[in-house]
């Protein structure tokens, strides 16, 4: 049984992971942050209302390993309100709960490599910085590696990032220390976590990547983010209203990320 001491809250990283139908995914998701070369961490599953067997089989797999450093919170569904942008609201009930100084974001279908935490972490420190992301691969429903590896840029500003959404979730840590919890809340809008990036980085803080391939985005069937006509709904959105940009700024910024996008996916 692995102990809930944590030992010093400073190198605590706390995995924020929002679980929705993901009953085919979930195990895996788990035991790769298990698996993880750096071990100071606290795992909180938000359970998001799911409609398959994703609860039963997280309580038989918590059941059988009995780690502790394992938290499932299963985030009460009152109203249509509260359904509505259940990742956003899932991961702000996550990050509302975390003891550790460092955030990382997982999402309930991905998969990190066995050094993820420990370079990122490591990366973080060297860079003195809040806000760093790292680079990550395509896979295929079984989070088997397609080749297709999406390189990130050494330093993103706010300016920058407008024009190039490579920042992807599950692969961000933040250091609670240098941005306040509040600025790290998501809003309830679609692409949420886009929106939350560039929030922080218009508040002045530069984003740091690290160029090395640790996570698997696993991409099983038709998901919302591989809808090509819902990606530009989504991107011309923040644009104008997120970003509140004009027309003409926002389509400065489209032609750059809609070129950054087709790479990142042929």
């Amino acid at each position: 049984m692995k102990s809930a001491s944590f030992g010093k809250m400073d190198e605590l990283v706390s995995i924020i992971v929002p679980v929705h139908n993901a009953e085919n995914f979930i195990r895996d998701t788990i035991d790769c942050v298990r698996g993880q070369s750096y071990e100071a961490w606290e795992l909180l599953l938000i359970e998001d209302g799911s409609t398959d067997h994703t609860m039963n089989v997280m309580g038989a797999y918590l059941e059988d390993v009995q780690d502790r450093r394992i938290r499932l919170v299963k985030r009460e569904i009152r109203t249509p309100q509260e359904r509505s942008f259940g990742a956003a609201r899932a991961r702000n009930m996550g990050l509302s709960m975390a003891q550790g100084r460092y955030i990382a974001y997982l999402d309930a279908d991905d998969f990190w490599k066995a050094d993820k935490l420990e370079k990122e972490l490591g990366f973080l420190r060297k860079k003195q910085a809040g806000f760093v992301f790292t680079g990550y691969e395509f896979g295929d429903e079984r989070a088997r590696g397609t080749g297709k590896v999406v390189h990130v840029p050494e330093v993103l500003d706010y300016k920058r990032a407008l024009g190039n959404t490579t920042i992807f979730t599950s692969t961000v840590m933040m250091d609670t220390k240098k941005i306040s919890k509040s600025l790290m809340e998501m809003p309830y809008i679609k692409s949420e976590d886009t929106a939350s990036w560039w929030k922080i980085l218009r508040s002045g803080v530069t984003a740091y990547g690290l160029d090395e391939n640790l996570v698997i985005y696993r991409r099983a069937g038709k998901s919302l983010s591989s809808n090509k006509a819902e990606a530009i709904r989504r991107i011309w959105s923040l644009y104008r209203q997120a970003a509140g940009l004009s027309v003409f700024e926002s389509i400065c910024h489209f032609v750059p990320w809609a070129y950054r996008a087709v790479k990142r996916r042929v």
